[in-house]
């Protein structure tokens, strides 16, 4: 029998090799190219940086804001309050990572599947994080505009060179960072763009700080203490009513690293003798001693320097010195690049598992490019949209942040764990479930109405004020 042409047997050869590379892809193990899973040697150092990214960002900023709305006494013991609630329930994520001995739950959704089940786990967890996630992505894309817009607006104060530069534009100018920084791969590959993100946030902090506080000494001199009034500014009961909802979520919306918490201790290598949660527990504290500086000093001194008529984002307040209150709106655009990548990171992560396990796509960089360039493109377009800063931390901060930041880790705790009944712990993950229910019903109300209130008297794709 005569052997086949040599062309054919080529050809043949090809077709073989591309069949093989397209089983090989198709059967590659996916947690070795998933950006959660695919670099676990992060250092206990890391994990700090990327929680102080993740919680430190424009939450800070609304809650000279959210104590307006509050009063002092109220005001106070939120904020608080929800910084020992929300410490406790992040130590429980951590403690719940390797809960199952030689196991991981990697992403939030997976300890969810573990106490709910494999259905009710992806139906409770994944639509609350994705609320969260993708919300918070929109949210910093008007901070990062908002920032830009203001630095322009501040450095810029020639009538006849400086154009009048619509927050729509700033807003895409903002976007067009990410497209490119959405194709790292993983935590660990951003761990610079975290790092300085977190230096940016506490930098910038600190300028809210010492200036609100010289702000504020000047007001309540004695030729100016009249002019700080700190009566809730709506005189209505209704109107004080919606406040205090909207303050809720705004508060609520300031400790958002709960829903990443897993995901960056899946970077962090573990052992049977050295456990993922130590290395993890001490970022987290050295995190939240940062938290703690940036959230009291800014709070506090923000409503102390501006009273109730303090902006939604108090570097909006600050107008003097200038190039100081511009240098620190640009590390907040610093800053907020950062974080969009800390929130987008277990979203791209979501998207690729669908695409290639239920789509059957292919995985790769054809795939990373396009998933996660629509993506950046979408937030992009909602954020133009409804650039609503206040309304928007309100509304996500009560509808997603408050059930997977206050109290589904309670509910995770209580079944996997199962402390005595009636005892002290029982009690306290009662007490934290009571208040994040409560925190979920109300405050969306008050920011929603906050964002009807916004809409009434914003022009779409048009000049903005904020």
């Amino acid at each position: 029998m005569s052997s086949p042409p040599p062309d054919l047997m080529q050809e043949y050869v090809e077709a073989a090799k591309e069949r093989r590379q397209e089983e090989r892809l198709k059967n590659v193990n996916l947690d070795d190219w998933l950006p959660i899973t695919s670099s676990r040697n992060a250092k206990w150092y890391y994990s700090a940086f990327h929680n102080v990214t993740a919680m430190v960002g424009a939450g800070v900023l609304g809650l000279p804001f959210a104590m307006s709305q509050l009063g002092w006494g109220l005001g106070t013991t939120v904020i608080v309050g929800s910084f020992v609630i929300t410490l406790y329930t992040l130590w429980q994520l951590v403690e719940m990572h390797e809960i199952v001995p030689g196991k991981r739950f990697d992403r939030y959704h997976e300890l969810g599947q573990h106490a709910f089940g494999e259905k009710l786990g992806l139906w409770i967890i994944v639509p609350q994080q994705l609320i969260v996630e993708v919300g918070t992505d929109v949210v910093y894309m008007v901070t990062g505009g908002q920032s830009l817009k203001k630095v322009y607006d501040l450095l810029c104060t020639s009538a006849s060179h400086c154009m009048d530069i619509r927050l729509t534009f700033w807003i895409m100018i903002f976007a067009s960072v990410h497209l490119p920084l959405s194709q790292f791969p993983n935590f660990n590959s951003i761990s610079v763009i975290s790092a300085a993100a977190a230096a940016m946030s506490l930098t910038y902090s600190m300028i809210a700080f010492f200036a609100s506080a010289f702000k504020g000494a000047s007001s309540h001199s004695s030729n100016a203490a009249s002019a700080v009034d700190y009566a809730l500014k709506t005189t209505t009961t209704a109107g004080k009513a919606f406040g205090v909802l909207n303050a809720l979520g705004a508060v609520a919306f300031a400790y958002a690293g709960h829903n990443v918490v897993l995901e960056i201790q899946a970077t962090i290598p573990s052992t049977p003798d050295q456990p993922s949660k130590k290395p993890m527990w001490k970022g987290v504290v050295v995190a939240y001693a940062l938290v703690a500086l940036c959230y009291f000093a800014v709070a506090f001194t923000g409503y102390y320097a501006f009273g109730n008529a303090v902006a939604p984002n108090v570097l909006i307040s600050l107008e003097k010195p200038k190039w100081l209150v511009a240098a620190a709106n640009l590390m907040v655009a610093v800053h907020v690049v950062g974080s969009y990548q800390v929130f987008a990171m277990p979203v791209f992560d979501m998207m690729e598992t669908v695409l290639v396990k239920k789509l059957e796509f292919t995985p790769g960089l054809r795939l990373r490019l396009i998933a996660r360039s629509a993506y950046v493109l979408a937030t992009m377009f909602v954020g133009m949209t409804f650039p609503f800063f206040d309304g928007l931390l309100g509304f996500f901060g009560g509808f997603g942040f408050a059930p997977t930041t206050y109290f589904i880790p309670c509910i995770m705790w209580l079944i996997l764990r199962k402390p005595k009944k009636y005892g002290l712990t029982w009690f306290i993950n009662v007490f934290c479930i009571i208040i994040g229910v409560l925190l979920m019903l109300a405050s969306p109300i008050g920011g929603l109405r906050q964002i009807i209130h916004d809409v009434k008297s914003f022009k779409f794709y048009s000049q903005a004020s904020n």
